[in-house]
């Protein structure tokens, strides 16, 4: 039945219709071809972000949950499963990129099938179905600038270096020079509160003890990784942990991902607009958690931990804490003091990946806006630079 146009929009549909349409305006200006290209095993196409987004709402809330609804496609389930081994097969994800059918425009035509689905069941979805409905969203922000970072690393492969976003101008950088602030030196209580979403990793709400230090109010800029690299940062291995420097060795890193030598000896960055002069000012980004440590050794100084970053997050002097590039910590990735995964496949969301990765925090310029917050935790392999990643330091007492 149709609704009644006077009826209130529920807010959570209305969220929904948002952030579904954020992720087509990302690709407005995308052709066909570029929305096929996988440039890298840890990247994928545009268009399959746009489906798999789409699968998470037709697996986990219209198909269990709805006994007249009908699957666009059955094979889309094994296409586009990301990573959901209690779910079913999938296709391997380093050959996403061979995916030359369905086309990007039958890809939208599954969107489409998908949302009106959804925007008719709205009134017969339980409040599970809602939660579902909550974590479905923020997955698909998570998208979105995984779709950023994904195609701006496919541009970088062409000689052309188009721009991805052509209007786009980077976010207004914090005026004046760094300092340190100190750091408290007590037990303190981090993790989510309980209001408003998180993603499970980020509780149980616990107690850490810091031993107090000093925290940089500011990002460590393009001036100073430049001063790193000319100081021969990239060419001392007692400033690297021994993987990364293997790990720098072999993939010849000599600057950030993305940077260019010009002709005149200046440097470049390319980056959503394209390729631009090297904004000194700037903060660093596209930089791996190897990098990262070695930079703060270089500097005397150190990585803060992800409980000193997120408790230093209050103090007013802090600037930069997100909209920027995503944090390196000197935390690995591990479970909280009494974290349990949910239940079921939703429950590989987060829990397996806690090994081996390193915990970021704050946000990035690709992160949407109201998707960030102080308990938020990224995580990466410390040797991953396409990510916008970036680093604040800190100092021991």
């Amino acid at each position: 039945m149709p609704r009644d146009p006077q009826e209130a929009v529920d807010p959570l549909e209305h969220r929904f219709r948002d952030v579904r349409a954020a992720t087509e305006a990302l690709v407005a200006a995308l052709s066909d071809e570029d929305q096929c290209v996988q440039s890298m095993p840890d990247a994928s196409p545009a268009k399959w972000h746009r489906a798999h987004t789409t699968w998470f709402f037709e697996t986990f809330v219209l198909t269990p949950r709805l006994p007249d609804y009908r699957a666009f496609d059955p094979v889309f389930g094994f296409l586009f499963n990301s990573y959901y081994e209690s779910v079913g097969a999938r296709h391997p994800r380093p050959m996403r990129g061979l995916l030359t059918r369905p086309s990007s425009a039958t890809v939208g035509r599954y969107r489409a099938h998908v949302d009106a689905a959804m925007q008719a069941a709205w009134p017969r979805l339980p409040r599970a179905a809602r939660a579902l409905v909550e974590l479905g969203l923020q997955h698909e922000q998570q998208h979105q600038e995984l779709l950023v970072t994904d195609a701006l690393h496919l541009f970088a492969q062409s000689p052309l270096l188009p721009a991805l976003l052509p209007d786009w101008q980077p976010p207004p950088t914090a005026a004046g020079p760094t300092r340190f602030v100190p750091l408290p030196a007590d037990l303190v209580t981090i993790g989510h509160t309980g209001e408003g979403f998180c993603f499970d990793n980020e509780q149980p709400r616990h107690q850490v003890l810091l031993h107090g230090g000093s925290i940089a109010t500011r990002l460590v800029r393009n001036a100073e990784w430049l001063a790193f690299m000319q100081d021969g940062g990239y060419r001392t291995p007692t400033l690297w942990m021994s993987d990364g420097w293997a790990a720098a060795q072999a993939g010849g890193w000599d600057s950030p991902l993305h940077w260019h030598a010009g002709a005149d000896g200046r440097w470049m960055q390319f980056g959503p607009a394209g390729l631009h002069p090297l904004d000194p000012d700037a903060p660093v980004r596209h930089v791996s958690w190897y990098e990262a440590d070695a930079f703060a050794r270089w500097a005397g100084a150190r990585l803060p931990t992800e409980a000193e970053w997120e408790a230093a997050s209050t103090l007013p002097a802090l600037q930069e804490l997100s909209g920027h590039v995503w944090q390196w910590t000197a935390s690995a990735y591990a479970p909280y003091p009494g974290y349990r995964p949910a239940p079921g496949a939703v429950g590989e969301y987060n829990g397996k990946f806690m090994v081996n990765q390193m915990v970021l925090r704050g946000g990035s310029l690709a992160t949407p806006a109201d998707h960030t917050r102080p308990t938020y935790r990224n995580f990466f392999h410390p040797d991953r630079r396409w990510q916008f990643s970036g680093l604040r330091l800190a100092r021991e007492p």
